[in-house]
């Protein structure tokens, strides 16, 4: 049994257009999975692209850390010790240890290659001044004396003794006599020394000549006997003093060689100054020296010697109420006694210099060992006196 229209289909078979329309279908659908396969295809592609560019940054970063350990493995460790920079510039001298910060500053001061060369100039000004400060002949600290042989020495001044401070400038002659003027007045005193060898001597004369006192020689020691004598003119020439009404001192040569010998020869210049007790105001004064072309006594003694001897002559004196002196040359004092035991005399210098550079304080002054004066036949010794003794 056919249904309507069965026939019509059977018998015409399957028309072009439905065949068409299924090839069309069908590539329809191929091209909808072919593009399906096709998008995930190039997904799926795209995904594993992304991931290897990562993985090969990954492994770069990998490479370039493991290779920067490598090289850090292989430099030197780095200790405390290589800190110490230093080192590239000279030592001066041996290394300090550092306690501080102004320790170390003071270091780097004097290790520091831009202030070396400074430095080095400085230190050099600084030994040339300290060589011209050493210069004994312009160091202001040492004075130059005279020795017996002749030879020359420069002896350094002690900071411990009272210095000179006179002013030379106020120091004047008249009629070959020096005064010492203050506010235009005489502050000084005009003397001779006299003894035996002064010969005959006109006191009147030389009060008009205008000295004010005489130191007289009373006597001596001999020199190699060592036997003690009255000066042969001691009577004549205190009491001729006296009555031209001069102001009188004494002196004594010296040769005692012991302590004992020096208060002997102290006690025979107060027995024979008894009669003129009152008359005696200047000094009485001690002077020891050796002698020219000889031996003496004391050329034994050493300068603490010498200085216990003069010592004791002097103590005696002054217990005996009068002013002791020590007398002696520039040489005398500064090498053959110890002036520092003697500070509490005063001093009578022999130097016949038109300044003396005696360095320290003294009373009086022997300037002139062959002066021409009035009322003295042959040369007379001249001197200056700072201190009215008359009034003390």
């Amino acid at each position: 049994m056919k249904l309507p229209g069965e026939e019509e289909a059977t018998g015409g078979g399957v028309g072009p257009s439905l065949v068409y329309m299924v090839i069309g279908v069908s590539i329809f659908v191929l091209i909808v999975l072919f593009a399906v396969f096709k998008g995930n295809d190039n997904k799926r592609g795209g995904s594993e692209y992304l991931q290897q560019i990562q993985e090969q940054k990954e492994e770069e970063i990998k490479q370039e850390e493991l290779a920067a350990l490598e090289e850090e493995e292989a430099a030197p460790k780095l200790r405390a010790e290589d800190l110490d920079f230093w080192d590239m510039y000279p030592e001066e001298e041996e290394k300090k240890p550092e306690t501080d910060v102004a320790d170390t500053a003071e270091s780097v001061t004097t290790r520091n290659p831009y202030t070396e060369k400074a430095e080095r100039e400085k230190e050099e000004e600084r030994q040339k001044e300290e060589e011209a400060q050493n210069d004994p002949a312009t160091d202001g600290k040492h004075t130059l004396i005279t020795n017996r042989d002749g030879s020359e020495e420069w002896v350094l001044i002690s900071p411990y003794l009272t210095k000179n401070t006179l002013d030379f400038t106020k120091m004047e002659d008249k009629a070959g006599l020096k005064r010492y003027m203050e506010n235009g007045r005489k502050t000084s005193y005009v003397g001779v020394d006299i003894s035996k060898h002064t010969g005959k001597i006109y006191f009147p004369s030389l009060k008009a000549a205008g000295v004010d006192y005489v130191m007289i020689r009373l006597g001596s020691r001999g020199y190699s006997t060592g036997q003690i004598t009255l000066d042969e003119n001691f009577k004549e020439n205190i009491e001729g003093a006296i009555e031209a009404q001069l102001d009188v001192g004494i002196y004594f040569y010296s040769q005692a060689i012991s302590q004992d010998e020096a208060v002997q020869e102290a006690n025979f210049v107060v027995q024979n100054l008894e009669p003129y007790r009152g008359k005696v105001k200047y000094p009485i004064a001690f002077n020891m020296g050796f002698v020219s072309n000889d031996k003496s006594r004391i050329e034994g003694l050493s300068r603490e010697d010498k200085t216990m001897v003069t010592v004791s002559f002097l103590d005696a004196v002054r217990a005996a109420g009068y002013v002791p002196m020590v007398y002696g040359d520039k040489q005398w004092l500064l090498k053959e006694v110890d002036l520092a035991k003697l500070q509490d005399y005063d001093v009578w210098l022999s130097q016949e210099e038109e300044i003396p550079d005696y360095p320290y304080r003294y009373a009086m002054w022997q300037y002139n060992t062959d002066g021409i004066l009035n009322g003295i036949d042959g040369g007379a010794d001249l001197n200056i006196c700072f201190v009215n003794y008359s009034e003390r």
